[in-house]
């Protein structure tokens, strides 16, 4: 056996490797989506998102749980946002190749990969059982943002630093100020990058449940304020699909459908605005 044959055979035997992978991750993500299309669908009605959650045998829906997963992800989104962009921005633009810098880039990619039940209980202890006192909204927000933070932080750092040198030195060339040239010119340039981090971010919170039962626990009525408990559909879908009850049984799978589909269509977002960035 020639050293061409072998290089050929050991080829062919590595591509249909990854081409088995590939087909049975495939299957896999069809059997669940056609599962929760299957089992979903047939509950999604109006009552769906104009009445709360019911008792077991009364009609009922998921709008408090739907509100309350809308409310806690923009707070803790608005958090992540802010925090992972000037955090990103400082490793990409100021101290990233400073050893304080690869201490702080590390941090980030551990909290990259931290169990969300950690994160949850951390907050726990810090909100809900030291400065609060009970479960609410806002301790739900912040164990969110804390998930967030990470991604959206890797997300700036990288699209920052892909952007040419040229724009910074054209910028400064100009008289204008390191920080203004940031600003105005780099963020701008990396703009649909930034998004596409907020949208990764996003799409990794909305469907996260240990963090919430630690923090806002849940509430069956219909609330708005964020002091309190705060329905959420992760935490909804837990309970009622380990109820023995078949009209909850199918609440869940109902809000397990619709969470699916928004993570789907955000990830397809962030997908497209990331080929954007990258296309020259």
């Amino acid at each position: 056996m020639d050293r061409a044959f072998r290089r050929k055979l050991t080829n062919g035997v590595f591509v249909g490797a990854c081409g088995l992978a590939t087909i049975i991750a495939l299957a896999a993500l069809v059997l669940i989506l056609w599962s929760l299309v299957k089992e979903g669908v047939g509950g999604i009605d109006g009552k769906i998102f104009t009445m709360t959650q019911p008792a077991p045998g009364s009609p009922g829906g998921l709008k408090n749980a739907i509100t309350g997963s809308l409310m806690m992800c923009a707070a803790g989104m608005a958090i992540a946002v802010v925090v992972g962009i000037l955090a990103g921005t400082w490793l990409a633009e100021y101290g990233g190749q400073t050893p304080y810098g690869h201490a702080v880039r590390f941090l980030n990619d551990v909290l990259l990969s931290a169990p969300s039940i950690l994160i949850g209980l951390f907050v726990y202890e810090i909100m809900v059982a030291h400065l609060f006192g009970h479960f609410s909204g806002y301790a739900g927000a912040l164990a969110l943002a804390l998930l967030a933070v990470p991604i959206v932080t890797r997300t700036t750092e990288d699209m920052l630093a892909l952007q040419p040198n040229t724009l910074r030195e054209a910028g400064m060339a100009l008289g204008a100020g390191r920080g203004f040239v940031i600003r105005s010119i780099i963020w701008k340039a990396a703009s649909a990058g930034l998004l596409t981090g907020g949208l990764l971010g996003f799409a990794r919170i909305s469907g996260e449940t240990a963090p919430l039962l630690f923090t806002s626990l849940g509430n069956q009525f219909f609330s708005l304020d964020m002091a309190q408990p705060m329905a959420s559909l992760p935490t909804t879908i837990f309970q009622f699909a380990l109820s023995a009850y078949d009209d909850w049984r199918r609440l869940a799978w109902v809000g397990a459908l619709l969470i699916a589909v928004a993570v789907l269509a955000v990830n397809t977002i962030g997908r497209l605005l990331a080929r954007e960035t990258h296309r020259p």
